[in-house]
């Protein structure tokens, strides 16, 4: 087994902050990537949102800004911008969330950033795409749920408009930014080439919501609406136990079959033609208020014993505090204990990601704002007298 991650020997300058960004670069540093967190002097705006031991350490910057060094700069000084462009001649990728003009007004567009290092992978997030009219918008996980339909299907279904409870445009979005870089990165293995890389959150979020819900528009001559049905009005949901909830989901034919038949109710194999998936699908909603009353009957520890020994998929409902005890993820050892060396003892999810021969592995925890601003700076060439006359003048910023 090698004893690095595929990305060992890619430095990635992350001008990413909040989540989005930082999602796409803590994979990419997982991957073996050396990942340089550039902060302005406040740092990144997540490390005040969550639980906090200490002041700027949140738990959600904990979780998604391990693996990175942290170079805190003002890059609205002549000495800040000049660290920069050294850090754009030695790196392979860059990184960023920022609205176009502002970067362009740092002196860091595309354009200018090619021109100190033309195979540089240039790679920015945006909230809307920038051949449209709403490229300047500011754009934010709330904002892109509401636009690409997220929120409707919870207005139009369940008769209320909620935002999903989780960062999911963001999360989302995070993920395709990450395989942009790494398909950039295959290119350039390739060919030689830089190039410069949007990813628009508008139209990425709506493209990934449509995969399923694109429905009767896809035959322009097709009326009816859009959606899928199954999702929007099948009857899915969790049932009521005894003693709890319980996720089940009787997916075939025999499925359903077999649950109908141990639980006593034969009659419905046929009054619902559970055998026929498309006469089935009609009756999704009369099958699950059926289940619904059988399930209420008995212990969510007895349907799980019954769903196993028919083979049907099953889960109790797991709270997030649950998640730590549940048996797989602790068989697997997800969750790991260590010591941080500012916030003490934490608990971080280690990458799910295998390779057989270049593990993605936890080699840093998140860092202190500037907690590497010295090291880094050595390493791209300054001098020591440098670098604490720039700190004097408050162009670099280092953690105490």
């Amino acid at each position: 087994m090698g004893d690095f991650g595929p990305l060992h020997g890619i430095r990635v300058i992350d001008l990413t902050s909040v989540v989005l960004g930082p999602v796409a670069t803590h994979v990419l540093g997982d991957l073996g990537a050396d990942v340089i967190k550039v902060e302005a002097p406040e740092g990144d705006l997540m490390r005040a949102n969550g639980v906090s031991r200490n002041k700027g350490m949140s738990s959600i910057f904990l979780s998604i800004n391990r693996n990175k060094r942290s170079l805190s700069i003002d890059m609205k000084t002549g000495a800040g911008r000049e660290v920069m462009r050294r850090l754009i001649i030695q790196s392979q990728v860059l990184v960023h969330n920022m609205r176009v003009k502002a970067i362009e007004r740092l002196g860091f567009g595309y354009e200018a950033a090619k021109a100190l290092n033309p195979h540089l992978i240039y790679c920015v997030a945006t909230g809307f795409g920038q051949d449209g009219p709403y490229r300047d918008h500011p754009a934010f996980d709330d904002i892109i749920q509401s636009a690409c339909g997220l929120v409707a299907l919870n207005r139009d279904h369940l008769d209320r408009a909620e935002y999903a409870p989780s960062l999911i445009a963001d999360k989302t979005i995070g993920i395709y930014l990450a395989n942009a870089v790494l398909a950039a990165l295959v290119h350039r293995l390739r060919t030689g080439e830089g190039q410069q890389v949007e990813v628009p959150m508008y139209e990425t979020m709506t493209a990934f919501l449509l995969a399923e819900h694109l429905g009767t528009m896809t035959f322009p001559d097709m009326e009816g609406p859009a959606g899928y049905s199954r999702v929007l009005s099948g009857g899915r949901r969790p049932v009521k136990t005894i003693d709890g909830h319980i996720s089940l989901l009787p997916y075939t034919a025999d499925h359903w079959v077999a649950l109908l038949t141990e639980t006593g109710h034969q009659q419905a194999i046929e009054r619902f033609a559970v055998r026929d998936r498309h006469a089935r699908n009609r009756h999704l909603q009369e099958l699950y208020a059926l289940l619904s009353e059988i399930i209420a009957k008995n212990t969510t520890s007895y349907w799980m014993d019954c769903c196993q020994r028919l083979d049907i998929p099953a889960t109790p409902i797991y709270a997030l505090e649950e998640l730590p005890e549940h048996p797989h993820l602790k068989a697997v050892n997800l969750f790991e204990k260590m010591t941080h060396p500012s916030e003490g003892e934490i608990i971080h999810i280690r990458p799910t990601m295998k390779f057989s021969q270049s593990p993605a592995s936890f080699r840093r925890p998140a860092p202190r704002l500037g907690q590497h601003s010295g090291e880094l700076m050595l390493e791209l060439g300054f001098s020591q007298q440098d670098i604490e006359t720039m700190i004097e003048q408050r162009a670099v910023f280092q953690a105490p």
